[in-house]
C-alpha cells in the first residue's frame, strides 16, 4: 500500500472528489451504503458545493444548515505518490443522537472502488483514530453491516472490540468499540 494522508476536503481536490464520486456511482449503484462517510456527496451538484457543506458541518453553530444536528469533520484520504483521492472518512464529534448512538457510530468511510483491497480503509481508520484522540474522544463506536466482512476486518485490525449485533430495519449491524 502506498502512503496516504488524511486532509480536510479542500478546493484543490475538487476534480479528484468528483472523479471519486463518479466512480462510486458507476461501480456501487446497488449498494445503499455507497457513500458511507461522504454525507451529501451523492446529492451535491458539484464538489465545490460538497466542500462548503463539509465546512458548515464542522461547527455546532452551522451544522444545522446542512440538515445535520451533530458536527463532524470529513477527511479525504489522499495517496501521497500521485495526489489521488482514494477514500473519504468522517468523524462525528459525538454520538449523542438516537441513530448515531445506536448504529451510525462516530465515523463512516468509503474507499474508491478501483483502490479497494489495498489496505487504505485500515489506514484511514487508523489515522482517524488519531484525529478522534486529538478531539478528546475516549471511545469510538464503529459499526458495519454484518455481511460486510471487509469493513469488519478493518475495524478489528484497528483494535475494535465486538459488542453486539443489532437489527436496523431488517439489516443486521455489528457494533464495535475502539478505546483510544
Amino acid at each position: 500500500m502506498d502512503q496516504i494522508i488524511l486532509i480536510e476536503s479542500q478546493q484543490m481536490y475538487a476534480d479528484e472528489i468528483w472523479k471519486f464520486r463518479q466512480e462510486i456511482l458507476e461501480c456501487d449503484a446497488e449498494n445503499e451504503d455507497q457513500f458511507a462517510g461522504c454525507m451529501s456527496l451523492d446529492v451535491s451538484k458539484s464538489s465545490e458545493e460538497w466542500i462548503k457543506i463539509c465546512e458548515l458541518r464542522k461547527s455546532e453553530e452551522t451544522c444545522g444548515a446542512t440538515g445535520s444536528t451533530v458536527p463532524s469533520h470529513t477527511y479525504l484520504a489522499v495517496r501521497k505518490r500521485d495526489d489521488k483521492v482514494v477514500g473519504v472518512i468522517d468523524l462525528r464529534h459525538h454520538i449523542n443522537h438516537p441513530i448515531l448512538g445506536t448504529w451510525g457510530g462516530h465515523c463512516g468511510y468509503s474507499v474508491r472502488p478501483s483502490e479497494r483491497g489495498k489496505g487504505y480503509a485500515k489506514e484511514m481508520l487508523r489515522l482517524n483514530i488519531q484525529n478522534a484522540r486529538s478531539m478528546g474522544i475516549e471511545k469510538l463506536l464503529v459499526t458495519c453491516n454484518s455481511e460486510n466482512a471487509a469493513s469488519e476486518k478493518v475495524i478489528i485490525s484497528n483494535d475494535g472490540v465486538f459488542e453486539k449485533i443489532i437489527d436496523v430495519d431488517g439489516c443486521k449491524m455489528k457494533r464495535y468499540w475502539i478505546t483510544l
